[in-house]
């Protein structure tokens, strides 16, 4: 097998492994690996029609993920949508994505949330472009102005982006709620990067977000974490 074969079934085969990509970024970015790996190829072996559309589908891949990183940490892009704990809607979105949900939240109990939600429950969709991407749901702890995050959970195509960067800024849903202090519970801590990136910092051993003037998180760059 020459070098010029082995890179045509390696584009070929980062081809393939690009569209079996749930995450919608990691996709594009493989996408376009592989539609160059075969402008070179076809090239080489003179083949310009498939260099043309090779060219054109990375072009393509380029635009979209443009986008996608320039609107990742953007309010117009992004929205957070306030609903109650047994709102028909959350339970069928809840359903639907349950055994994902379960899979990193195996202690979670998803039905009291929904079923019997208490006094002090909060829960948020998050959309993009008025699709939901993501579901935030949390409790009152008791101490006035202070809740515990119970589900911070983002589709899988959106994992490469942090949509809950939006619940948890300063002045969002979570301040508007009246809150301004938000605990993350013990069995989130394997997601301490991304709890970091959103404005958590550690607090006697427990990760805590602050939500009073200027202790919010900002709006940076941040990074996915599986959840």
């Amino acid at each position: 097998m020459t070098v010029t074969d082995l890179l045509g079934w390696a584009g070929s085969a980062l081809l393939v492994y690009s569209l079996l990509q749930a995450r919608v970024l990691r996709f594009r970015l493989l996408n376009l690996a592989a539609s160059l790996v075969l402008v070179v190829f076809n090239a080489v072996i003179a083949v310009w029609p498939m260099v043309a559309m090779n060219v054109v589908i990375a072009v393509i891949n380029v635009w979209h993920t443009a986008r996608l990183l320039r609107t990742r940490h953007d309010d117009l892009h992004y929205e957070v949508v306030p609903i109650t704990a047994d709102e028909p809607y959350l339970r069928y979105v809840v359903d639907r994505h349950r055994a994902d949900i379960e899979r990193f939240n195996p202690d979670l109990d998803l039905a009291g949330h929904l079923t019997a939600p208490g006094a002090g429950a909060l829960a948020f969709l998050v959309l993009a472009d008025g699709e939901t991407v993501g579901v935030v749901l949390a409790h009152g702890t008791g101490t006035p102005g202070e809740a515990q995050v119970d589900l911070d959970y983002v589709l899988p195509r959106f994992r490469d982006f942090t949509p809950g960067e939006f619940v948890y800024r300063a002045g969002g849903p979570f301040s508007r709620s009246g809150v301004d202090r938000v605990l993350a519970p013990p069995r989130m801590l394997g997601a301490e990067r991304y709890l970091r990136d959103v404005g958590f910092r550690p607090d006697g051993g427990a990760l805590v977000l602050e939500l009073t003037a200027g202790a919010g998180p900002a709006a940076g760059p941040g990074a996915p974490a599986a959840r």
